[in-house]
């Protein structure tokens, strides 16, 4: 069987709500049933078959073609299979994503992968804000699976993350690990101001030294065994976190945020 593709026959005004489109959902229908599928966009609802075109069959094997930045909820609540996202997508890529794979050629916005629990989200061009972190009035957010960016992310990555791997290949924005509970984060390029602010647990793994306040503590330079282990958990991934020549076990370690708990962990490569 072919992919099931959906092609954007043409950019609507409004903002789509993608999510009755995961592969879970689709199992056992008919491209004729999934045409009829209502999907709200601004204060209306359209036929699937109203704004794509569709063709293939293998509804686990999702692919949107021709995406751009207002449609959102792409992939929420994955729960197995794979979406290929060609273009840009909009909103809360992945949230809530359960199992699979989403992979996207194109730019992210806001909230990807907030609150997900497992799978992989790729994203090959720039995410917004809120990477990975928590819904708003939420104190949890990404509580498993890996987020790999090669390109930048925006404020607030990992806020409040529970769990998981996010790996940029790119620079991060202001308050990167914010209110971190655990998890990774990994950043090659620059990071913003405020970095691990209100930070409990977690670890923050750098390539560039950043800025950080004074309720961090340098705790000296280190030879850490479990970075090589680290490292080769990212050999399967289409990124440069694969590549032996990224990869180091040296660091300069910082403890805090010492205004909380103190118990996370700023690990900068020397």
């Amino acid at each position: 069987m072919s992919a099931l593709t959906l092609t954007l026959k043409t950019r609507p005004r409004q903002h789509v709500d993608m999510s009755p489109l995961v592969c879970q959902k689709l199992v056992g229908m008919t491209p004729a049933d999934i045409a009829a599928i209502p999907l709200q966009t601004g204060n209306k609802t359209v036929r699937v078959d109203e704004l794509f075109k569709i063709k293939g069959s293998d509804s686990q094997n999702l692919v949107i073609a021709g995406s751009f930045n207002k449609l959102d909820f792409i992939g929420k609540g994955l729960d197995g299979g794979s979406i290929t996202i060609e273009g840009d997508c909009g909103a809360y890529l992945a949230q809530d994503m359960k199992a699979g794979m989403i992979r996207i050629d194109g730019n992210a916005g806001l909230y990807a992968g907030c609150e997900m629990k497992d799978g992989l989200l790729e994203i090959n061009g720039n995410a917004g804000d809120f990477v990975g972190a928590a819904l708003p009035g939420n104190k949890q957010g990404m509580k498993g699976g890996t987020i790999l960016v090669k390109g930048n992310v925006g404020a607030r990555a990992g806020d409040h993350m529970r769990r998981g791997v996010i790996l940029v290949e790119g620079d991060a924005g202001d308050y990167c690990g914010a209110r971190m509970v655990a998890g990774t984060i990994a950043v090659m390029g620059q990071t913003g101001r405020y970095l691990g602010y209100a930070m409990r647990r977690g670890t923050l793994l750098l390539w560039q030294q950043p800025q950080l306040s004074a309720t961090f503590n340098d705790c000296g330079s280190h030879t850490l065994a479990f970075l090589p282990i680290l490292f080769s958990s990212f050999k399967s991934l289409n990124s440069r976190f694969a590549d032996s020549a990224q990869a180091f076990n040296r660091v300069q370690r910082y403890g805090g945020d010492m205004a909380e708990t103190g118990k996370g962990e700023v690990l900068v490569r020397l």
